[in-house]
């Protein structure tokens, strides 16, 4: 399989690296949509939020390579739609931290049950709301982080086909299973985030080259050197 030569490797590692990332992301944003909750509704909400990222992953998966096959335009297009996502996720790191801390206090709370971090004071602190506007500010949250994971996915995996199976089930795994442990880690440890960011940087700057260098050969003829043999 390809995953066994140096370029389909390469790409798993980028893969594995983007699933991680947009991961966590996702469970953060979650977090600080439903920390504004009462206790009582947090882990519901988040449910709800964790159910519809699996979901919409798994329905995107299903379509988004047959859009990128359509022609080398939607690869611009994805591409242009990473460094969008880049953007999001870099003002997302700058995050202050007592509302990344409300995030995961959240999700920790929906995971493990009662209440922690010193009885949740800081997710109290977060503007109230009702369970109707955390569900609809996460299913929006969920609509567009899952199709920039799909995308992110599909770019990296280019060429190689089975990467980008494994990819996508594994988005599917991390999303359903592993999104607040993920979402605490990368609270913890910011520098996995921004070399997660690095390698979508890179996703982005590579599918809108190849889209343009496929749409337009004659104006970006100077890229065969990266491009020619593909």
């Amino acid at each position: 399989m390809e995953i066994f030569t140096a370029a389909g490797f390469a790409a798993l590692l980028q893969v594995i690296a983007i699933d991680l990332v947009l991961a966590g992301d996702n469970a953060i944003v979650i977090g600080l949509a439903a920390a504004g909750l009462p206790p009582e509704q947090r882990k519901k909400a988040i449910l709800v939020g964790i159910i519809a990222a699996t979901i919409l992953r798994i329905g995107f998966a299903l379509i988004t390579q047959q859009l990128l096959q359509i022609g080398p335009i939607l690869l611009v297009a994805g591409g242009l739609l990473l460094f969008y996502v880049s953007w999001k996720m870099w003002r997302e790191l700058r995050t202050p931290h007592h509302e990344e801390h409300a995030a995961a206090e959240a999700l920790a709370e929906a995971t493990y049950g009662g209440d922690v971090a010193n009885g949740s004071k800081v997710a109290s602190t977060r503007p109230r709301k009702t369970f109707a506007q955390a569900a609809w500010q996460i299913v929006i949250a969920d609509v567009s982080m899952s199709l920039d994971n799909v995308l992110a996915v599909a770019g990296a995996a280019m060429d190689h086909p089975t990467v980008l199976i494994i990819g996508l089930g594994l988005s599917i795994a991390l999303m359903g299973f592993a999104a607040t442990f993920i979402a605490k880690l990368l609270h913890k440890h910011r520098w996995i985030a921004y070399l997660g960011l690095a390698v979508i940087v890179y996703v982005a700057i590579e599918m809108t080259l190849k889209g343009a260098y496929g749409q337009w050969p004659e104006q970006f003829a100077f890229l065969d050197f990266w491009f020619g043999g593909k």
